[in-house]
């Protein structure tokens, strides 16, 4: 699968920014729900998951850094922003290396 035939999917962005997942850094498109950046980081195995995308089923929940807590949010619901740090998943959230 090439990312590049499945753009339209994701929202229009300019640019890449920076979040961090489980203590590795990557590059997502901005201005698009974190449930859509982890598509465009694998699309595959995103594609292919048990998401709702309307944030009923509680699949694509994640926990990120908020001052010395945690804070959850629904993947499918949340914009993504710079420096966003993701430090829990929920089991159904695969990324893989190669899509």
């Amino acid at each position: 699968m090439n990312i590049e035939d499945y753009k339209d999917i994701f929202e229009p962005f300019d640019k890449l920014i920076e979040i961090e997942i489980l203590g590795k850094t990557y590059k997502v498109p901005e201005n698009n729900t974190l449930l859509r950046c982890f598509q465009y980081l694998s699309l595959q195995s995103i594609s292919m998951g048990e998401f709702c995308w309307n944030g009923d089923c509680l699949n694509c929940q994640v926990w990120i850094k908020n001052g010395d807590k945690e804070k959850p949010l629904m993947t499918c619901r949340a914009k993504v922003e710079e420096g966003m740090e993701i430090v829990r998943m929920a089991d159904e959230i695969k990324l893989t290396e190669n899509g």
